[in-house]
């Protein structure tokens, strides 16, 4: 049997995702939940095998790449798929550098789910194909895309931050925050922030 825990911060979703997997005779689902406090505590204590996490969890003051760090830090033999309506590189890169070892965007079969679970309970990586695809297409061509941490300062420049608060939110120097910038602006082929943000969203790299 699997133990699943679920993250979300809709009711009514989690609800409706628990009684689809259900549907599974192997599979369990232990707690559902909607913030990142009670997802590490359940998933500690119930010992689950796979947890469903979504990245927004509304107001709560921790995301579900916190959550997900958490948890992995925790419970090594947990396995985090993220579920979320998501699938900007910057969300997808976060999530496999929190531990996630799948990634599916709520619009996803039910046989991918199911499939997903399963494989992430037997110790497999689970990614759909066009993700894996853009994994795949930034490990072999690391000099041409935005790196977690621009994919990260470009976010937040479209967030509407100085670069003396891009500063301040990542620890690092203004100088820092301006190599960042310039290298984004030399890899998306732009001469100002506007442009980066613009073309970022137009290219699904980044969100607000």
């Amino acid at each position: 049997m699997i133990r699943i825990l679920l993250v979300d911060d809709h009711p009514v979703l989690r609800h409706g995702i628990q009684s689809l997997l259900a549907t599974q005779r192997d599979f369990e689902v232990v707690a559902d939940v909607g913030n990142a406090a009670d997802a590490l505590a359940l998933a500690v204590r119930e010992r689950v095998d796979v947890v469903l996490m979504d990245l927004d969890l509304g107001s709560d003051a921790e995301d579900g790449i916190a959550a997900t760090q958490k948890i992995v830090r925790a419970c090594p033999a947990t396995r985090v798929i993220v579920f979320t309506a998501y699938d900007s590189d910057a969300d997808i890169v976060r999530a496999v550098e929190a531990g996630a070892v799948g990634y599916l965007v709520k619009d996803s079969r039910p046989a991918e789910l199911f499939g997903a679970i399963r494989a992430a309970a037997s110790g497999a990586a689970t990614l759909a194909g066009p993700i894996a695809a853009r994994l795949i297409e930034r490990m072999q061509h690391p000099g041409d895309v935005l790196t977690g941490r621009e994919l990260e300062v470009l976010e937040l420049a479209a967030a509407g931050l100085s670069n003396r608060a891009l500063a301040a939110q990542l620890m690092v120097s203004e100088a820092t925050v301006k190599t960042h910038l310039h290298h984004i602006f030399t890899k998306l082929n732009v001469d100002s922030r506007q442009s980066a943000i613009a073309s970022a969203m137009k290219s699904g790299l980044i969100r607000l």
